[in-house]
């Protein structure tokens, strides 16, 4: 390590349903955290020709964000750079005024329905999975840029940003594509990393879309780019990952190169990290991505459903029932028989908003098992549906990339469920280690470090930092007795069809 007394940065970290920002000083091999600012992701319904389409409220998320770096830059430590981190997928067009078009679309957004059928008629699956290696999901950037083709406005955009990007844009006036984020789009060529010509290319012949004009110059994660003018005092903002889940890999604190990660929040996700993509016809069968990282790593996953489901149900109860603290909820779940009811987690159904309950009660039916009908019933069912949902894609990616591992790590805020990650080792037959909890926020904060000059070394030291800043939790499997035999009897349930 190069650094010598404290270095302070500052990361906003959005996920779809909340935000924060994260002052992080650095000193003596560790990293401290401290919230300065925590929101709700703002969205907004903005009716367009009669229909109601589903925004985020740019306006509001920036103005959290921008306070939440305020706060950081006036907390009486030097601030060096700022680093941004959101979901994938989602963009805004901006004008060379540095204007935007439109609030960006939420990718729950109901415009995309149809499009992945419509774009593979034009260009196989096949082809477009052996260029971009995307898992496809409908909201993927690529479906939602096709559903936008007939909009007004492509002849006065000047660049197509991510999210991400697009907030850097706002602190700094330039607009780059960052590696992690980008490789969500469905436009890269992910072997090479860099933006895929063929797909461009189709793309405008198709849909008349100026994609080589409005996408940015990709740079990798750690990059140093311009100073955030609107600061009092400007600092850079640095390209972190991008992409939260990228960040969060970063501080996966494991001691051997045989591990699997789950990044566990509003989504999870389940993976692998490679040296290369996998791009073969089983994996696009299976619906794997690969998704790109920091130092050139590839993050090969499944997006599976993930907290949504259990916060959306609780968000349907509280409607005509008391809130339960969640402690309270788990502890209910826990006591109920295993297995019970399970479903496949990466059902499309349970993508939007609504009567989650409801839903799983029916896709329980589907597979020939009695619904859940209590609402600790129904969290049960969650927890356990995702443990066997994680189960599954572990061993899928694992054959896929012909790989063995020997521990699960779990980080983010899914890290805190007690019962989520003892129920994932005994699902995977392998040891779980829980944490950091802040993984996110703080590998964000760690690639600045790095890239501001405070550290020097790779992704082990950024892994070192992290696990000596963090308290892990080990989880053992065999301890709910849940056999094997059972896990294999409810994933034949769970997926039957």
């Amino acid at each position: 390590m190069t650094h010598t007394g404290p270095a302070a940065f500052a990361a906003a970290d959005l996920g779809a349903s909340s935000g924060r920002v994260i002052l992080g000083v650095l000193s003596d091999g560790r990293i401290e955290l401290s919230q300065t600012a925590r929101f709700v992701t703002p969205s907004t319904t903005i009716a367009y020709d009669g229909v109601e389409e589903l925004h985020w409220d740019f306006e509001t998320l920036i103005a959290s964000v921008a306070h939440g770096v305020d706060v950081a830059q006036n907390s009486g430590i030097e601030l060096r750079s700022i680093g941004i981190d959101t979901w994938g997928v989602d963009y805004g067009r901006v004008r060379a005024d540095r204007t935007l078009l439109e609030d960006p679309y939420n990718y729950r957004d109901s415009r995309t329905d149809g499009i992945p059928d419509k774009l593979f008629a034009d260009i196989p699956a096949a082809t477009m999975y052996s260029r971009c290696g995307l898992q496809v999901m409908p909201f993927n950037t690529v479906f939602q840029l096709v559903a936008a083709a007939g909009q007004a406005g492509w002849d006065v955009t000047d660049q197509v940003l991510l999210l991400p990007d697009l907030i850097g844009h706002w602190f700094t006036g330039v607009g780059v594509a960052e590696m992690t984020i980008a490789s969500t789009t469905g436009l890269l060529d992910v072997a090479n990393r860099r933006w895929s010509a063929e797909t461009l290319a189709d793309v405008n012949r198709l849909y008349g879309l100026p994609l080589e004009r409005v996408l940015p110059t990709l740079v990798e994660p750690g990059t140093v780019g311009a100073p955030a003018i609107r600061l009092a005092k400007p600092v850079p903002v640095v390209s972190v990952g991008g992409h939260d889940t990228a960040s969060a890999v970063v501080t996966v604190p494991t001691t051997t190169d045989n591990f699997a990660y789950i990044s566990s929040g509003t989504w999870s996700l389940v993976g692998l990290e490679l040296d290369a993509p996998v791009l073969t016809p089983a994996s696009r069968q299976l619906n794997f991505t690969n998704e790109l990282g920091l130092d050139g790593t590839v993050r090969y996953l499944k997006n599976v459903m993930g907290l949504w489901v259990f916060s959306e149900s609780i968000r349907t109860w509280e409607k005509t029932t008391p809130a339960v603290p969640l402690p309270d909820r788990l502890a209910a779940a826990a006591k109920l028989p295993p297995l019970a009811a399970v479903v496949d987690m990466n059902d499309e159904r349970l993508l939007p908003p609504g009567d989650m309950p409801g839903r799983l009660a029916a896709m329980a039916s589907e597979t020939g098992q009695a619904a859940p009908r209590t609402q600790d019933e129904f969290a049960r069912c969650i927890i356990d549906s995702l443990a066997l949902t994680y189960r599954v894609a572990i061993r899928d990616a694992c054959e896929m990339a012909g790989r063995d591992i020997e521990v699960v790590h779990i980080v983010g805020g899914g890290s805190q469920n007690a019962l989520l990650c003892q129920l994932t080792a005994e699902a995977t037959g392998l040891p779980v280690v829980a944490g950091p909890t802040e993984g996110t926020a703080m590998g964000n904060l760690l690639v600045q470090a790095r890239a501001m000059g405070a550290l020097s070394g790779g992704l082990g030291e950024l892994r070192a930092i992290a696990r000596a800043s963090s308290e892990l939790t080990r989880y053992t499997p065999g301890v709910l007795g849940i056999s094997q035999q059972q896990w294999a009897d409810a994933e034949r349930r769970a997926f039957a069809r």
